[in-house]
């Protein structure tokens, strides 16, 4: 049952966190008269001694002893100062809020590099969609050749997801950065301490109002799973794109060999493992999130030892998602992509939806345009030629309406950069949607 019930092995991640809390609580502490300057001085000399043996690697854990991070720094700052100043260090304060201030601390200071991450890939990706804007590449929709745009504006088409995904992570900092210390076990500090100078110190953006809420609330990591899940959704997608986009069927893109492997058989490979560990790990952060939802769905009010499993979700979820967004964005800057290939899977049957465009130009009803236009691409079919080799004479058999300028339609340029309207495939659509990425990413 000790070693069931200890939680040591992992949440002695947050040691520094521990210390921090545990020496503002000392302070509010001497500020109300608990505990004198002297032991509070006693207090804050002792824990920045079990820190440094922490960051050395030199603090030594007493199994059946130190349950939790709580209990094994307390147990060595006892050791330090004497029992008796450390034990006054607890006054008022539960585990439960203490625990509930640690990871709150933690994740917070992981949401913060969280988002270095994210902005990094991004400042790549609106990099490479302004270098590389002239290369031409087929849209897809249900995965079959739909009409041409710009590799840019494909690359743009993740980055507004994830630009998205920035903003929720901005958005959701600052209700994870919130203290519930001074709660108690439950019902509050009954010496008046000063909250707000608590949380003032520790740098939380906010106190949590409700004490009960406070120490048995995993809402604010839940939340962090459901955001990382989103993320890892768009870069399982993107992942998805680009592994298809690598194969020989395709060729628009290779990945560099650091992000690639060999087969261990076949030696003319080149797996594209890195997007596919991100694909995979997706539902791996996605297990965390539901996993955990599972283990509070039902729970009593206020704090119960099931929120135990809170710990290692959280450190396995954001760990994943951290280190899918650095692999992203490696693969990424060392991408290499073929615009002659692109503009070669182009095909001027991709052209149709031009070709009705120009009748409605003459004031032709749609409908009945996407009808002619049908009726072209089935002539092109039966004389087994692309659109474009059709005469002009060939094309006016099907409607009279064609004039002699219609082949002027079967431009892919021209095509793409007549989708001037804002978020459209043109260059001047293209250049606005990383203008407006970037001001994002300042």
């Amino acid at each position: 049952m000790i070693t069931y019930n200890e939680s040591i092995h992992f949440d002695r991640v947050i040691y520094a966190q521990d210390i921090r809390g545990s020496i503002a609580y000392a302070r509010a502490n001497k500020n109300i008269g608990i505990l004198t300057s002297d032991e509070f001085a006693d207090i804050e000399k002792g824990f920045k001694q079990v820190l440094q043996e922490w960051e050395s690697d030199t603090f030594s854990i007493k199994p059946g002893v130190d349950e939790d991070i709580h209990t094994a720094n307390e147990r060595r700052l006892g050791e330090i100062i004497g029992t008796g100043i450390a034990g006054k260090l607890h006054t008022g304060r539960s585990r439960n809020d203490q625990v509930a201030t640690g990871m709150r601390l933690w994740l917070r200071d992981q949401l913060r590099l969280l988002e270095e991450h994210l902005t990094s890939f991004l400042r790549v990706l609106t990099s490479r969609a302004r270098a590389e804007i002239a290369a031409l590449m087929p849209g897809y929709t249900h995965l079959q050749r739909a009409q041409p745009i710009r590799w840019s504006h494909w690359l743009l088409s993740y980055g507004t997801s994830f630009q998205s995904d920035l903003e929720r992570l901005r958005q959701l900092t600052p209700r994870v950065n919130r203290s519930p210390l001074g709660a108690g076990a439950l019902v509050g500090n009954p010496f008046d301490i000063d909250r707000e100078a608590i949380a003032k110190e520790l740098g939380f953006d906010s106190l949590i109002p409700n004490s009960m809420t406070a120490v048995s609330d995993r809402d604010f990591i839940l939340e962090t799973l459901q955001w990382a899940t989103l993320l890892m959704t768009h870069i399982s997608r993107f992942a998805e794109d680009l592994i298809i986009y690598s194969t020989a069927e395709f060729g628009f893109v290779r990945l560099a060999d650091a992000y690639s492997t060999g087969s261990s058989l076949m030696p003319q490979k080149k797996n594209p493992d890195s997007l596919e560990l991100l694909r995979g790990k997706s539902g791996r952060v996605f297990g965390t999130m539901a996993g955990l939802m599972m283990s509070v769905k039902g729970l009593p009010s206020t704090y119960n030892k099931d929120l135990q499993e809170s710990w290692e979700t959280m450190l396995d979820g954001v760990k994943t998602t951290s280190d899918s967004i650095q692999i992203a964005t490696g693969v990424l800057s060392t991408l290499t992509i073929f615009p002659e290939k692109m503009r070669a899977a182009l095909s001027p049957d991709m052209l149709a939806t031009d070709l009705a465009d120009y009748l409605v130009r003459k004031g032709v009803p749609f409908r009945e345009t996407h009808h002619v236009s049908g009726r072209v691409v089935a002539l092109a079919e039966k004389e087994a030629v692309p659109m474009d080799n059709l005469s002009v004479k060939q094309l006016q058999g099907v409607d009279s309406r064609f004039g002699d300028d219609v082949k002027s339609c079967f431009d892919y340029e021209a095509s793409i950069n007549k989708r001037t309207v804002v978020g459209g495939t043109s260059e001047k659509s293209v250049i606005e949607q990383i203008e407006l990425l970037e001001k994002t990413l300042q």
